[in-house]
């Protein structure tokens, strides 16, 4: 048993509420156990309690052992004056209070405290690995729908920060977010600081030249210092050269990296392609707001690296011919991760319901993400069906499973909810 756990089983009544009584003999009825208090003072405000026959409101303390109320220094703390009642896990020592004990320890289930101990130990995918199949899919669905929009949430105070950064220029944000996306995700971090040395004004003057685009962009990369022996990497070095002096631009610190990565997703691949977006698209932000339909921003991101790259995936490195276009699968993670946060966002900071509707329709019709995330869940049968869902259950495994966060988890309320009832 931890505090934890035993504040949780007051907060949600996971006990048996028959025959309750305090050390005194006096029965007890819950009508509200109280509010959560993080702060300091007792564990729950406002509770009202029925002793005996008397009716009392006030706050309710909770500790594991009887002896904790005088080793944790209540005693004369005024913060502790309206307690109505003292909660234990089990009684070891008499103390004189002005209020009763209620000892809970033989009121809660014990396949209750051995579930959260079988979550709460050893190294599973998930800590209810062993519940989860027997939960069917529809007492989920209310609890993804609120994972996913705390995601875009998360997503929205990293759009924020960006936009707090550059005076809220939306333009400028959707450059620099769909830069980082492209780097995803070894390179994010370089991608986004190479976006952030190229205001979005200067690309817009360069928009009718891929060349001068790449030369911007691999030179702030980089990724034209060496001596290379074919013409292509000398011509975009000398642009970048007379480009980088005349807009006095200074190279960020970061460098890309190539270790751990398919060819496809080298940097100089995915740079290329950016540059080939931003040749196709001038404005893009304000595409996204007027755009509808899913499938047409996928026909808009579905773009091709210059002829070089068919035949390279390193400067003067010869491959065998590939085109290299940006393909399905990355480019549905540009969406997922930089456009509908984006439009979503925008919803949010302009309170306008019909942006955040837009972005969550819009993840009901892209496909399913395929990673070992929604790879594991789906193995113990949880749907994955669309990007709605993968991005729920990605919020699920990083922020609630791996961190052991059950007790504020629905799927893990819901199983020992289930032990209490069942008890």
């Amino acid at each position: 048993m931890t505090e934890k756990l035993l504040q949780y089983i007051w907060q949600f009544r996971l006990f048996n509420q028959q025959h309750l009584r305090t050390l005194e003999g006096q029965i007890v009825q819950v009508l509200v156990p109280g509010q959560h208090n993080t702060n300091q003072g007792p564990d729950f405000l406002n509770a009202k309690i029925i002793i005996d026959q008397t009716t009392w409101a006030g706050s309710v303390e909770l500790h594991l052992f009887s002896s904790q109320w005088q080793q944790h220094g209540h005693e004369g703390d005024k913060n502790y004056s309206n307690v109505v009642l003292h909660v234990v896990w089990q009684h070891d020592k008499d103390i004189k209070l002005s209020f009763p004990t209620l000892v809970l320890e033989p009121h809660i289930a014990t396949t209750l405290i051995s579930k959260y101990e079988d979550m709460m130990t050893g190294k599973k995918f998930v800590p209810c690995e062993a519940f989860l199949p027997a939960i069917r899919n529809i007492s989920v669905v209310a609890w993804k729908e609120r994972l996913l929009i705390e995601r875009l949430h998360e997503k929205h105070e990293l759009i924020n920060t960006m936009l707090q950064h550059n005076n809220f220029h939306w333009e400028e944000t959707c450059w620099w977010l769909t830069a980082r996306n492209f780097g995803a995700p070894v390179n994010a971090d370089a991608f986004e600081s190479i976006a952030r040395s190229i205001p979005v004004n200067i690309l817009a003057k360069h928009k009718h030249q891929r060349i001068q685009l790449e030369a911007l962009l691999y030179g702030q990369a980089g990724m034209l210092e060496e001596d290379y022996g074919e013409d292509y990497p000398l011509m975009l070095r000398k642009e970048y050269q007379f480009l980088k002096h005349k807009y006095g631009l200074v190279t960020p610190l970061v460098r890309v990296q190539h270790l751990r990565m398919r060819p496809a997703d080298f940097p100089e691949i995915r740079l290329a392609q950016l540059a080939a977006l931003i040749q196709k698209l001038s404005h893009l932000f304000n595409i996204l707001l007027e755009t509808e339909e899913i499938k047409t921003l996928e026909a808009l991101y579905d773009v091709t690296a210059n002829d070089y790259w068919h035949y390279h995936y390193k400067f003067g490195e010869a491959s065998a011919f590939k085109p290299k276009n940006t393909g399905h699968q990355f480019v549905q993670r540009i969406l997922v991760n930089a456009v509908i946060p984006l439009v979503f966002s925008y919803g949010i900071r302009h309170k306008n319901e019909i942006y955040q509707t837009k972005a969550l329709r819009w993840l009901e019709m892209l496909g399913a993400e395929q990673n070992t995330i929604t790879k594991g869940f789906a193995s113990l049968g949880l749907q994955n069906k669309t990007a709605h869902d993968s991005q729920a259950l990605i919020q699920l495994k990083n922020k609630y499973c791996d961190a052991k966060r059950c007790l504020h988890c629905a799927i893990g309320h819901h199983i020992l909810k289930t032990s209490k009832l069942s008890s």
